[in-house]
């Protein structure tokens, strides 16, 4: 699993948009927690050299929302993985913790101190709701809930080869320029794609 320090993530060194925090549930020293952004960006890059070859990797990003979680109704997010410098396979998947309006519930992160900061005032309500509500197709991933109680989206799969370089994941919500936060990333996890029997 790369860990948050290991991603490269829009405006995370910039504690009014970010924060880094511990929690004993992760397995790093160090999660990151969105405070409120309108542009997240995050990507993950790993050497294909350190996976075996002729295998399909399925890449996941691990994450907790805190009861303050906002921003994220009905507003996708664009995934993607592949080489880098070469085309990328993209999807869409959805971060709020309803699965997109489905109407799942996952634990959230109430410890004291862990939340969103926003000066001490409420959030803007006509800031947090997506101007255009999506509707969430067949094809759309949603958040599934993790034995270790960590919840976990699919951003891509992609067939390693032999000798080629570096694959690169990414997570951005950025078009519907609406204020979000809440969201604590412990990491992004890439394994083999279980094979069907």
């Amino acid at each position: 699993m790369l860990a948050a320090r290991d991603l490269s993530i829009v405006w995370g060194d910039t504690p009014r948009y970010w924060r880094w925090v511990s929690l004993p549930e992760s397995r790093f020293k160090e999660v990151a927690e969105l405070i409120s952004v309108c542009w997240l960006e995050v990507h993950g890059r790993i050497c294909t050299s350190m996976l075996s070859p002729n295998t399909v990797y399925v890449a996941f990003m691990v994450f907790k929302t805190t009861s303050e979680t906002h921003g994220f109704d009905n507003q996708p997010a664009e995934v993607s993985m592949g080489i880098n410098g070469l085309e990328s396979q993209t999807h869409t998947v959805f971060l709020d913790p309803e699965g997109g309006g489905a109407r799942r519930r996952y634990p959230v992160v109430t410890r004291r101190g862990l939340g969103m900061l926003l000066r001490g005032r409420e959030p803007n309500p006509n800031l947090t709701r997506s101007p255009n509500p999506v509707t969430v197709s067949s094809n759309d991933k949603v958040p599934k809930q993790r034995e270790d109680g960590w919840v976990e989206i699919e951003l891509g799969e992609y067939l390693v080869k032999e000798g080629e370089g570096e694959l690169v994941i990414s997570m951005k919500e950025v078009k519907g320029r609406n204020w979000k936060g809440g969201l604590v990333i412990q990491g992004i996890e890439v394994r083999p794609k279980p094979s069907i029997s």
